[in-house]
C-alpha cells in the first residue's frame, strides 16, 4: 500500500470518525457530543431561528410566571432556595435575571410589584446573563453532559462526560462513540442531501464523477450482490494462480510483487513518493516495513490475543471459500500464511521504538537496497512501477528506507521461503491473500459479512451501519474533494474562514509570548523556536480550487468512474493514486497541498512543510460556533489549534526547522532539558490505565506533549482575548465562570464511550492516549485548572508534582 509514515500527518484523533464506515477503517480515528446535536445556529432556516427565538421567550415567560405565582402569599421578603436544578432567580420588578453563584442560592427580590418599563432603583443590580437561544440551548447541553455529583477534582471526567457516557450507548456498527462521530454523522448528512440532489449544468464533471461514486455503492440494481466473487475472480487472472485454488509449484515473486504494487496493496513492505525529511524542497522515494495483516505485531505474539488470531483465520478461511476453496485445505493454507506473518511480525519493529526521526532516517540508493535485501530485483522493480509515469531511474536514485533492519531481515527470510516447494506455496498464497482482502469491502454482502468475525473480535463491534453511511464515506475517501467542494457549498458559509483564521494567530502568538517563561530553554533556542512558530503555515476549511471547475476537474481528470460497476470503480481508483503519487517524484512539493478533504473531523500537522491544517468538517460545534461563548470556542477548537502548533515541537516535531528540514537546531543543554521534561509526560501516563493495559507512555508521547502545550496556549490566548474584550456574560444554569467553563469545554469535546475490545486496540496501537486520559492527564498539569476548581494540593487532579514542557 502506498503509504505515508504515521508522524507525517500527526492528527488530532485517529480515525475516530470513519470507524466502521470506510474499508479498512479501524474507527478516527475523528460528532457533536454535548452541545452541536443539540444546536447549530449556523444550520438553521430563519423560520426555525424564529422558532428558537421564540420559544426562549415563552420559556423566559413561563419562568417568571411561575415565580409570580410562587412569591404571591409570601411576606414582601421571604428567601428564595434554589436548588441544584432551579439555576435562575427572576426578580420580577426588574425583569432581571440573577446567576447562581452558589449551588445552595439565597437571594432576596424586592416586594412583587407589576413589571415596569424603568427599573426602580431600589432592585439589586445582577450581573447580566447571556439569553440568546445558542446560550440557553448550550448551557442546558452541557449541564446534562456533566455529572454534577462527581467531585471535579478527583476525576474531571467524569464531572465532565458522566451524564453524557450514561445517556449515550454504542450504536450498532461501532466500537467507539464519541464527539467526532456525532459531528461526521452530522456531516455526512449534509453530504447525503448535496449528493443526492440532481446536478445542474453548472456541476463541474468532478462533483458529477463523485455522484456516480456513490450511486455505484448503493447499488440500487444489486449489481455487487449478482456478480458474487466474479469480479475478484477475473481479477486474480491478471496477477497470476492462487495456489489455494490451483495447484502452483512455481512462483515468480518479483512478477507478482510488479503486479499488486501497482495497485498499492501492501504486501511485504510499503513504498511511496514524499517529501524529503532533510530537504523539504524535493520529493524522493521512500520504503518502510508492512505486510501485517493485522493492525499491530503483537496480536501476533500475545498469547492473550489468540482470540483475535483465531478470528482472523476463520475470516480468511471464509473469504478462501467463497472464492471456491475446500473448507479443510484452505484452513491449512491460511494457517501457513498466518505462521508467516508471525515471522515477519517477530522482524517488525515496535512503533514506539521509531520515534526518533534522526535515528531511523536512512538515505540509500537503489543500488544500495539490492545489496541489503536481494530477494528482488530492486531496479526492475522501481522501473516497472516508474513506468506509468514519463520518468526513468537509474541505479542511484535516492530513496529513504526508514527499516533498513526489517528490509535485511525480511529480504533473508523470503529467501529462505523460496527455497523449498512448501515455503513458495505459503508465500504465494500470502501475497494472493493480501490482494483478495484488499478487495473484499468491494464484493457482495458473503464477503463484507465474512469480515465481521475479525471486527467483532478486534474492536468488539457488531451490527452495522446504513448503506448510505457507508458509501458516503467511501464517496469521501475515493472523490472528497469533489464531494467537498458540494459540502462547503452547503455547510461553510459566511465568515467562519476568516473568524477561524484569527483565533489560530492568537493561539501561535499566546505560544511565542510564553517562550520566555521557559526557564530550560536557552536564548538561541527560544529565538528560533519563536522563528518557526511563526513560519507555521495554516490552512482553514478548504482548498481554494475546489471552488475552481478546471483546476477541481483536472483533480480527478485521470479517473474514470460509472454510477454500476463498483468494484471496477474501485480498482481504477487503485491504478489512479498510485499514478498520481508516483508522478510527483520531479515536483516540487506543494507547500499548501491537502490530505485530508474538507469535511473530515478532524486536524493535523506536517513537519516537512510546517503546517496546520483544520478542515471545515471540524470548524463546527461542538468545537467552534460563532454563536458561542468565546470560553468554550477557546476550549474546544483554541486547544485543538494549539494542540496541532505544539506537534511542531513535540519530540518528532522539534526535529524539524521552520523550513521542515530535519537537522538539528538545537542546543545540547536544552536537547537535554526537553528530554528530561518529556520523561516526565512519558512516566506520567505510562501510569494510566485502560482495563487491563496500561497506556503506552512513549508511544502516546507526541500527542501527550501537543494535548499539554495546545491547552496551555488556548487558556492564554482566552484570558489576552478576555484583557481586550472585558468578561463574557455568564451562562444561565450553570454555577460556572467562563474561565471554568473553558476547561469544562475541552473536557466535553473528549465525552466517549467505547468497547473493551476498542481500548485494547487503541493502547496497542494509537499515538494518541484514551480520551478519559487525554482530559485527566492534561488538567492534571494545569495550575490553572487546579486554581479555579480549588482543588487541594495532591488532590488525584492537582499532584504536587506536575510535567511540563511547553
Amino acid at each position: 500500500m502506498m503509504s505515508n509514515k504515521g508522524y507525517k500527518h500527526t492528527h488530532l484523533e485517529e480515525d475516530e470518525a470513519s470507524e466502521s464506515s470506510a474499508p479498512g477503517a479501524l474507527d478516527f480515528e475523528t460528532g457533536v457530543v454535548v452541545r452541536s446535536s443539540v444546536f447549530s445556529w449556523q444550520r438553521k432556516t430563519l423560520l426555525e431561528r424564529i422558532l428558537i427565538v421564540l420559544c426562549s421567550l415563552l420559556i423566559l415567560t413561563v419562568l417568571i410566571m411561575a415565580i409570580v405565582l410562587a412569591t404571591k402569599d409570601s411576606s414582601p421578603h421571604t428567601d428564595h432556595k434554589v436548588s441544584q436544578l432551579e439555576k435562575l432567580q427572576i426578580c420580577k420588578e426588574c425583569g432581571n435575571i440573577i446567576p447562581v453563584i452558589k449551588t445552595n442560592y439565597t437571594k432576596k427580590c424586592p416586594t412583587p410589584t407589576p413589571v415596569t418599563a424603568s427599573p426602580s432603583p431600589s432592585c439589586p443590580k445582577p450581573s447580566p446573563v447571556c439569553v440568546t437561544p445558542a446560550c440557553v440551548t448550550v448551557a442546558a447541553s452541557i449541564y446534562n453532559a456533566m455529572d454534577t455529583t462527581a467531585d471535579p477534582c478527583n476525576d474531571f471526567y467524569q464531572y465532565a462526560c458522566g451524564g453524557w457516557v450514561d445517556s449515550h450507548p454504542i450504536p450498532s456498527g461501532h466500537s467507539r462513540w464519541g464527539t467526532f462521530n456525532v459531528l461526521w454523522q452530522e456531516n455526512q448528512i449534509v453530504m447525503k442531501k448535496v449528493i443526492e440532489k440532481p446536478l445542474n449544468k453548472s456541476s463541474s464533471l468532478a462533483e458529477l464523477k463523485a455522484q456516480k461514486y456513490y450511486k455505484s455503492c448503493m447499488d440500487q440494481n444489486k449489481t455487487i450482490e449478482k456478480l458474487g466473487a466474479k469480479p475478484a475472480m477475473e481479477f486474480l487472472t491478471g496477477i497470476g494462480t492462487w495456489p489455494l485454488l490451483t495447484e502452483s509449484k512455481s512462483l515468480d515473486i518479483q512478477g507478482i510483487l510488479e503486479k499488486i504494487k501497482a495497485y498499492g496493496i501492501g504486501a511485504l513492505f510499503v513504498f511511496w513518493v514524499g517529501v524529503d525529511d532533510r530537504n523539504s524542497t524535493a520529493n524522493i522515494l521512500q520504503i518502510d516495513q508492512g505486510g501485517l495483516g493485522l493492525p499491530e505485531r503483537q496480536y501476533y505474539l500475545n498469547e492473550s490475543d489468540r482470540k483475535v488470531l483465531n478470528a482472523y483465520l476463520e475470516y480468511m478461511t471464509k473469504v478462501g471459500v467463497l472464492m471456491g476453496g475446500e473448507e479443510n485445505m484452505t484452513r491449512k493454507h491460511m494457517q501457513n500464511v498466518i505462521a508467516f506473518e508471525t515471522e515477519l511480525a517477530n522482524i517488525t519493529v515496535p512503533s514506539e521504538d521509531r520515534r526518533d526521526e534522526e535515528k531511523i532516517y536512512h538515505k540509500i540508493s537503489i543500488s544500495d537496497l539490492q545489496n541489503m535485501a536481494p530477494f528482488i530485483d530492486w531496479m526492475k522493480f522501481f522501473g516497472k512501477m516508474m513506468s506509468v509515469t514519463n520518468i526513468t531511474l537509474t541505479a542511484d536514485e535516492p530513496i529513504v528506507s526508514f527499516s533498513s533492519d526489517f528490509l535485511r531481515k525480511m529480504s533473508a527470510l523470503v529467501t529462505d521461503k523460496l527455497r523449498t516447494e512448501e515455503g513458495r506455496r505459503t508465500l504465494h498464497n500470502y501475497l494472493l491473500w493480501h490482494v483478495v482482502s484488499s478487495l473484499t469491502s468491494y464484493l457482495s454482502k458473503p464477503f463484507r459479512n465474512a469480515k465481521k468475525i475479525l471486527t467483532e473480535a478486534l474492536s468488539g463491534t457488531t451490527g452495522g451501519e446504513d448503506l448510505w453511511r457507508y458509501c458516503i464515506t467511501d464517496t469521501d475517501d475515493v472523490v472528497g474533494m469533489a464531494l467537498g467542494a458540494m459540502f462547503v457549498r452547503e455547510a461553510f458559509k459566511g465568515d467562519s474562514k476568516e473568524k477561524a483564521e484569527k483565533m489560530v494567530n492568537e493561539i501561535k502568538d499566546a505560544f511565542k509570548k510564553n517562550l520566555p517563561n521557559l526557564s530550560w530553554m536557552d536564548d538561541e533556542t527560544r529565538q528560533a523556536a519563536r522563528e518557526k512558530a511563526s513560519a507555521v503555515i495554516d490552512l482553514i476549511g478548504f482548498p481554494s480550487y475546489i471552488n475552481n471547475h478546471t483546476l477541481l476537474n483536472k483533480e480527478y481528470e485521470d479517473l474514470n468512474v460509472t454510477s454500476e460497476e463498483y468494484f471496477q470503480n474501485n480498482i481504477r481508483n487503485m491504478l489512479f493514486v498510485v499514478k498520481k503519487d508516483l508522478q510527483t517524484l520531479r515536483s516540487k512539493p506543494k507547500k499548501n497541498e491537502w490530505e485530508m478533504t474538507p469535511p473530515t473531523v478532524n486536524a493535523y500537522y506536517t513537519p516537512t512543510k510546517n503546517e496546520i491544517v483544520f478542515p471545515a468538517g471540524i470548524l463546527q460545534a461542538p468545537f467552534y460556533d460563532i454563536e458561542f461563548p468565546k470560553s468554550l470556542n477557546f476550549g474546544a477548537m483554541g486547544v485543538v489549534m494549539g494542540h496541532e502548533l505544539t506537534h511542531g515541537f513535540d519530540d518528532q516535531g522539534r526535529e524539524f526547522d521552520k523550513y521542515g528540514n530535519l537537522h538539528p537546531w538545537w542546543n545540547n543543554q536544552s536537547i537535554i532539558n526537553f528530554q528530561s521534561r518529556a520523561q516526565c509526560i512519558t512516566d506520567q501516563y505510562s501510569q494510566y490505565k485502560l482495563g487491563d493495559n496500561h497506556v503506552k507512555g512513549k508511544q502516546t508521547l507526541g500527542e501527550n506533549i501537543a494535548d499539554n502545550g495546545g491547552l496551555k496556549a488556548a487558556y492564554h490566548a482566552y484570558n489576552y482575548w478576555l484583557s481586550q474584550n472585558g468578561e463574557e456574560k455568564p451562562l444561565p444554569a450553570l454555577n460556572l465562570s467562563h474561565k471554568q467553563l473553558f476547561f469544562l469545554g475541552f473536557a466535553q469535546v473528549w465525552c466517549s464511550t467505547s468497547t473493551k475490545e476498542a481500548d485494547h486496540l487503541q493502547i496497542l496501537t494509537d499515538p494518541h492516549s484514551p480520551a478519559i486520559y487525554r482530559v485527566i492527564g492534561t488538567l492534571s498539569n494545569s495550575k490553572e485548572f487546579a486554581e479555579l476548581y480549588n482543588c487541594p494540593v495532591n488532590s488525584r487532579m492537582n499532584p504536587e508534582k506536575k510535567c511540563e514542557v511547553w
